[in-house]
């Protein structure tokens, strides 16, 4: 307390919640201490008042026949006012009564809550658990489609002489109430079918505001609004049909963005991505990105066409050509790819693409050109608890692709290919990161028929940290990296968080690709590293020493995004 605080109230006999609302009641009022002064008069009647205050905050805690008593007593500091409290003995709940009537009388979720509600019999009696669950009980409810739910009765009967209560609710739940129609206000250069696939809910389906809550994030996502009003029309529902409105202010359709950065595997790197959100009118997408750095270049373009059942199902077209040069190889392709995704729910992606690939490349000194006619089948995973910056979830890819000759290509094989990352919350802020990634191959022809880009290589800043990017693999008789028919590659990572946004990390990688199992050579690196969360992923700094070769080195590994 300051020594110069001229009113202080200090409570014995209580102590944690009912002391803190013991001494809220208590607190002096407006006008009794004026200019740094205490109003005798005034204090004397505040004295009289403090055994009612005192005993009124301590009922919602179940104490009913309390003995309190008050005094006042000076000092050099000023005065303070002594309260003594005696509890006595607490209120218990003698029954708890809990009805459902009306039409929601036997819904399950209901009986939930009813099942849970926080005050029991032979408890002491606690207001608050009790307005908790009543009030848990009633937004239940309304979460539920009974949007007319009442209370009929809800008691509580005291007894101060047998210490005793009793608890009675009745909820009259109404009729259910359903969607009814969906208006779309705002957006006119969009087609009104499109917006559907956002919603989530149909009319005829039971009425619920968390369904509401998610149709506006679902439009938020798609980064083609920037803002999103739902109302629903209680006044005006027809029948328990309740029309909803849906008012839409359109972000920018067109965005151009550049940009310059590092990456190891990358180099100094120059960016530009272009996006056109409602090609044609029509809710499609277009998009171009261009990448020149250091060790690749590409340009690819992309139009999408969305489902308009579902948020997340699609058909992509993409075009692109891309350039690598590294020491391990140098490679130069053109693509056009189609691709048509299926979703399945729960963050789970599933398509079909085909890809047409013409690739020139140089790798061990030959040079050679592949025609390839590829289909495949694509299937994702994934569930973080933050998109910025997680604490726990997992990430699963896995694809399936293959080529034969009488489709046009120039070889012909089958590759199966799998990455998991599954991220774990430990104590004293730590996380706990493991990955995986491996690949098989079957092919019928050579293998130094099969284009790099379908070669498996190891090394870089997502796969064995302490070597150069695709630097690892099988080699041919001169000693040159040629890449393998297969890949493994596992990690463990320990992260611990420091401040809002900051991180440091321990690793260990090993892994490589391969021909043969029994040929396989594990390469492995362990290092430290340092972590920055940004609105557009964490920036991560390693420095990874390789482990198991003479004269080990190290190296340094920048990238940006979430690479696990």
């Amino acid at each position: 307390m300051d020594a110069k605080e001229p009113l202080r109230v200090v409570v014995f006999g209580l102590e944690g919640e009912i002391l803190q609302n013991v001494e809220a009641a208590l607190a002096p009022p407006a006008g009794l201490i004026r200019n740094g002064q205490v109003d005798r008069r005034w204090l004397n009647h505040f004295v009289r008042q403090v055994p009612d205050k005192a005993a009124k905050a301590m009922e919602p805690y179940g104490y009913y026949s309390p003995q309190i008593s008050a005094e006042t007593a000076g000092n050099g500091d000023g005065e303070v006012l002594n309260v003594q409290v005696v509890p006595g003995k607490p209120v218990r709940v003698d029954s708890v009564d809990l009805v459902l009537e009306g039409p929601g009388a036997n819904d399950r979720r209901l009986k939930e809550i009813l099942g849970r509600f926080p005050v029991r019999q032979g408890d002491p009696l606690r207001h608050d658990f009790y307005e908790e669950g009543k009030g848990a009980l009633k937004a239940r409810a309304i979460d539920s489609g009974y949007l007319q739910a009442e209370y009929r009765i809800h008691e509580i009967l005291v007894d101060p002489t047998r210490y005793s209560a009793k608890v009675r609710l009745v909820l009259e739940t109404g009729p259910l109430t359903y969607f009814g129609l969906v208006f779309f206000e705002g957006a006119p250069n969009f087609p009104e079918r499109f917006f559907h696939r956002y919603l989530a809910f149909k009319p005829g389906d039971v009425f619920s505001y968390e369904k509401l809550g998610q149709t506006q994030l679902n439009f938020l996502d798609s980064d083609r609004f920037r803002e999103v009003v739902i109302t629903p029309g209680l006044e005006a529902a027809v029948d328990q049909r309740v029309p909803v409105n849906i008012q839409l202010t359109p972000s920018a359709r067109r965005r151009l963005r550049p940009g310059i950065g590092y990456g190891t595997d990358s180099g100094a790197r120059f960016t530009l991505k272009y996006k056109d959100v409602n090609s044609l009118h029509l809710g499609h997408e277009l998009s171009a990105d261009l990448m020149i750095a250091e060790y690749k270049q590409f340009l690819t373009s992309s139009y999408t066409i969305p489902s308009y059942r579902n948020k997340e199902a699609h058909t992509v077209l993409r075009l692109g050509i891309d350039r690598e040069d590294i020491d391990t190889y140098t490679s130069r392709s053109i693509f056009a790819e189609g691709e048509r995704v299926y979703a399945m729910g729960r963050g789970r992606l599933c398509s079909f693409f085909v890809r047409l690939l013409q690739e020139d490349y140089t790798i061990g000194g030959e040079d050679a050109r592949s025609r390839m006619v590829i289909p495949g089948l694509r299937y994702s995973a994934r569930r973080y608890d933050d998109s910025i910056r997680p604490r726990k979830g997992f990430h699963l890819r896995a694809e399936v692709r293959g080529a034969h000759d009488s489709l046009g290509s120039d070889t012909s094989l089958l590759q199966g290919w799998v990455r998991a990352n599954v991220l774990r919350p430990l104590p004293f802020r730590l996380s706990l990161i493991a990955r995986v990634e491996g690949a098989a191959t079957w092919q019928r022809d050579p293998f130094e028929e099969i284009p790099t880009s379908l070669r498996f290589f190891a090394g870089g800043d997502n796969s064995i940290r302490g070597y150069r990017y695709q630097s690892l693999g099988p080699v041919d008789s001169q000693g040159e990296v040629v890449g393998g028919k297969h890949l493994l590659v596992g990690s463990l990572e320990l992260e611990r968080a420091l401040f809002e946004n900051w991180g440091v990390a321990v690793f260990y990688d090993a892994g490589n690709a391969y021909d043969t199992l029994t040929d396989i050579t594990w390469a492995q690196g362990v290092g430290i590293g340092l972590r920055r969360y940004t609105l557009v992923g964490p920036v991560r700094l390693d420095v990874a020493r390789q482990v198991g070769v003479d004269n080990p080195g190290y190296r340094f590994h920048i990238s940006l995004g979430i690479g696990w």
